[in-house]
């Protein structure tokens, strides 16, 4: 140890708590938190200035990106140069600030995460607004420190007439702490600055009213207000901010293009992640993804696939991907060197109290000097007044020194009034300029007085501050970016997707589509039909459902087992495509078919499902009920419905309330109607018991109804294209199991019955033929008939055609204007090839 030195042991505990403190004192106070009068760090404070000491000003030309660097690096900001670039080119990016604080020429990176050219490159100059935040700085308005090495002044904050923390907003993590603030839109913010000022008790709900929300310099849609109601009244709060989507066409095929993003999403990392995610299969319905962005804005084009429903993928995005995001607002600024929560109140007050002091001392500033250039005036006007005296005393003065002296004896002038005497020029001598000191003398007394008064009274220091709060607002304010939907929040996928009516579709092949119920025109009775379905070779249609959009579909199969899916989840496709095959919806077996569709509303709802059940029969006439509570918890692989025995299969279920009327008809016309209470509930996997006796092997059942209502009517369709209704009156009540009555006389002219439905006048029927054509008609059009007669023709076949499906629809309030062909048409177009007419084959028999 060299002489002189000694040691001094101390407590490692307790230096590492000194040091500690130290230091994050240091990284809150003078790196990472931003101040809240003018809402800059250190850094960003110590560039504005270093460009402003530099004269590199909105009217000047561009300096070298290195030489503020070099300017900021020498004088103020003691760090890495990387610290000082990385803070200009920040503050001249669009989409990083709200309102850019530096004009920068050459490359300054990209929304895409691209870094800016190095600082030898690009060049850089103040904006007009940058101005505004160092505006009167020149006239002790703010205070003032030394800087690292004790050789130069800088401001500790600027004296800023701009709301900087609160238009542009700040992030910084500090040591314990971080701030998180958003930006916001200066015309809003200086709207609800003068409303605080016109009533400083006024409510964070009234401010609300004009400092609506955030608003990014990318735009985007703040989605859902709690949050933004939170922030705004405690300073902390999460506000989820979506990326601006719309729906295209591009070259027949549909696409979701984005023309905006979330604040500080990288567009890049966005795309690239997206398409990771549909390469893993997590994300369905995109085939390809092309950023189209040019200089003229943004636009990354998402091309879906055939059968993807635009609503759902967009949806999916929003879940999935960085389109929708959330920014976590923790309003944390230094209030007199203090790390403290604000929310937006507090925020416009502390401005507001800058600004006052600002003002306070600007005209101090202005008074003082105003003042001084005052008793200078009053020296030259006595010295004008008594010019020929004055030069006399010149004149006769060895020096300068003893012609001040003999002048401040001769008029009682002070030093200052004896100099500028001594001083003024021989051109001051004329009339015109003597006057001009009068006038000026003049003007400065009714300014001193002016500025006497703004410090005297508060209203008038409070009216200065609206005034340049006005005018910068008429300067820079602009239109709100951000779009705000008040009513978003949690929204589930059914939210995006309209309610409407659509037609389910099934073919023989198990190719399954939705419709929408309007693509489908209203015919009058006997006409030919419109073309409904492109099948595939040796396919046709088999069955035909209508239901809406956000409703359940259970799904049924032959063998017994039950599915689970929402009706948007069907692929949509037009009337006339294929549809998508069941197979790749859920998990059927290959030799499975669906037979039955149930549509339900809410399964998840205790009260709905305990008091409903499924009614199901199979084509041996077996029957089988069980709580719709059974089928609420669905699995992928399906669930057992029904035990079914060998040799038959599952046909019909359908949803009641437990006191409906079962109606179930046979393939040999006849039917057979019980009380729903005679079949007691079952559990899933029972096989049910018997529910009508079959006329012989080749006989089966071909439908149930289920009914309340005593008015209703029961639709019966043959083969052939015969049908009627007729009153559920005609069908006498007997027990399950008995042999029924007839419902339609059977002939070879009529065939055997294929379909069985309860109908009313306001019903629509939708009839679809083996070959694709389907017709759709209104109840109404037919006439009740008696139970054991062979009906009128509804559909005119062609060849051996004959009909596939049968489904109720809800009838269309104004038929369709045009439909495709009249009645007229239909009857010379369609009379059957025997030479009889349509009028015969409508007689009733």
């Amino acid at each position: 140890m060299a002489d002189g030195e000694k040691l001094i042991p101390i407590n490692i505990e307790d230096e590492m708590k000194s040091a500690y403190i130290d230091y994050s004192m240091s990284v809150i106070v003078s790196r990472a938190l931003p101040d809240v009068r003018d809402g800059l760090k250190p850094v960003h404070r110590r560039v504005l200035f270093g460009m402003y000491e530099l004269g590199v000003l909105s009217n000047r030309g561009y300096k070298k990106s290195a030489r503020i660097v070099g300017e900021v690096l020498g004088k103020y900001h003691p760090h890495g140069d990387t610290s000082v670039y990385d803070t200009m080119v920040r503050m001249a990016q669009e989409w990083s600030l709200r309102y850019m604080l530096v004009d920068g020429q050459g490359n300054f990176g990209s929304v895409d995460g691209d870094p800016p050219a190095a600082m030898r490159y690009t060049e850089a100059r103040m904006r007009k607004i940058s101005e505004e935040l160092l505006a009167d700085i020149d006239k002790e308005t703010v205070d003032t420190q030394l800087n690292f090495d004790d050789t130069l002044s800088e401001p500790t904050v600027l004296p800023t007439k701009i709301p900087n923390l609160l238009v542009n907003g700040a992030s910084g993590i500090a040591v314990g702490m971080a701030t998180n603030m958003p930006p916001h839109n200066l015309t809003e913010v200086v709207d609800g600055i003068v409303a605080y000022m016109d009533n400083p008790d006024i409510e964070i709900d009234e401010l609300i009213q004009h400092i609506k929300a955030p608003d990014f310099p990318t735009g985007g849609i703040i989605y859902g207000y709690d949050g933004v109601k939170e922030a705004m009244h405690t300073g902390r709060g999460r506000v989820k901010i979506r990326g601006r989507v719309r729906i295209e066409e591009v070259k027949g095929r549909e696409c979701i293009i984005v023309d905006e993003l979330p604040y500080q999403v990288n567009k890049a990392d966005m795309i690239k992640k997206t398409a990771d995610l549909i390469n893993d299969k997590k994300l369905e319905g995109i085939s390809s993804i092309r950023d189209e962005s040019d200089r003229n804005g943004m636009r990354i084009v998402y091309i879906l696939k055939r059968d993807a429903i635009p609503n759902i993928v967009v949806n999916t995005l929003y879940k999935h991907t960085a389109l929708q995001s959330s920014f976590s607002v923790n309003n944390i600024a230094l209030v007199k060197g203090r790390p403290q929560m604000l929310n937006v109140k507090d925020m416009i007050h502390y401005f507001v109290e800058h600004r006052l002091d600002v003002i306070v001392r600007r005209t101090t500033y202005d008074l003082r000097k105003a003042e001084e250039r005052a008793h200078i005036l009053e020296g030259l006007i006595i010295a004008s007044d008594n010019i020929d005296e004055v030069i006399k005393i010149i004149r006769a003065s060895q020096n300068g020194e003893e012609a001040r002296e003999n002048l401040i004896q001769r008029f009682e002038l002070s030093e200052i009034q004896a100099r500028a005497i001594v001083e003024m020029r021989l051109r001051q001598l004329t009339g015109l300029e003597q006057d001009k000191l009068r006038t000026e003398y003049d003007e400065l007394l009714l300014t001193i007085a002016d500025l006497k008064e703004i410090l005297e009274k508060v209203e008038r220091r409070m009216e200065i501050i609206k005034e340049e709060l006005a005018m910068v607002r008429d300067k820079y304010g602009d239109e709100r970016r951000s779009k705000i939907e008040y009513a978003g929040g949690d929204l589930s996928m059914e939210d995006m997707i309209p309610d409407e009516q659509v037609v389910i579709t099934i073919s023989h092949a198990g190719y399954i589509k939705r419709t929408s119920l309007n693509e489908y025109k209203t015919q009058n009775r006997g006409g030919v039909g419109q073309k409904a379905s492109t099948t595939r070779d040796e396919d046709f249609l088999e069955d035909i459902f209508v239901g809406t959009n956000h409703q359940y579909m259970l799904f049924f199969t032959e063998k017994g087992k039950c599915f689970w899916m929402r009706v948007f989840e069907i692929p949509e496709g037009s009337r006339t495509s294929k549809g998508r095959a069941i197979q790749n919806l859920i998990n059927i077996e290959q030799d499975d078919n669906v037979k039955a569709v149930i549509c339900t509303q809410d399964i998840k709802d205790e009260e709905y499902i305990n008091s409903h059940y499924v009614i199901m029969c199979t084509k041996k006439g077996i029957v089988k009920k069980t709580s719709l509570e059974q089928y609420s918890r669905p699995r992928s692989n399906g669930i057992n419905a029904i035990t079914v025995r060998d040799g038959d299969m599952l046909l019909e279920a359908k949803l009641t309330t437990g006191d409906s009327h079962v109606l179930l008809g046979l393939k040999s016309g006849k039917a057979i109607r019980f009380d729903e209470s005679k079949t007691r509930p079952m559990g899933r996997n029972a096989s049910g018991v018997r529910g009508i006796r079959l006329a012989d092997d080749n006989d089966e059942v071909i439908g149930m109804v289920a009914v309340n209502e005593m008015d209703s009517e029961i639709l019966v369709v043959s083969e052939k294209g015969y049908g009627k209704r007729s009153s559920l009156e005609d069908y006498r009540e007997t027990n399950r199991g008995g042999k029924g009555v007839k419902t339609i006389s059977v002939t070879d002219k009529t065939g055997g019955l294929v379909a069985l439905k309860n109908v009313q006048d306001d019903d629509g029927l939708m009839i679809i033929n083996k070959s694709g054509v389907a017709i759709r008609i209104d109840v109404s059009d037919l006439r009740v008939m008696g139970r054991a007669t062979q009906g009128v023709r509804l559909i005119n076949l062609k060849g051996n055609d004959s009909i596939a499906a049968v489904a109720k629809v809800a009838k269309e309030e104004d038929e369709e204007e045009g439909a495709e062909i009249s009645e007229a048409e239909a009857t010379a177009e369609s009379a059957p090839e025997d030479g009889t007419t349509l009028a015969e084959d409508d007689s009733e028999e």
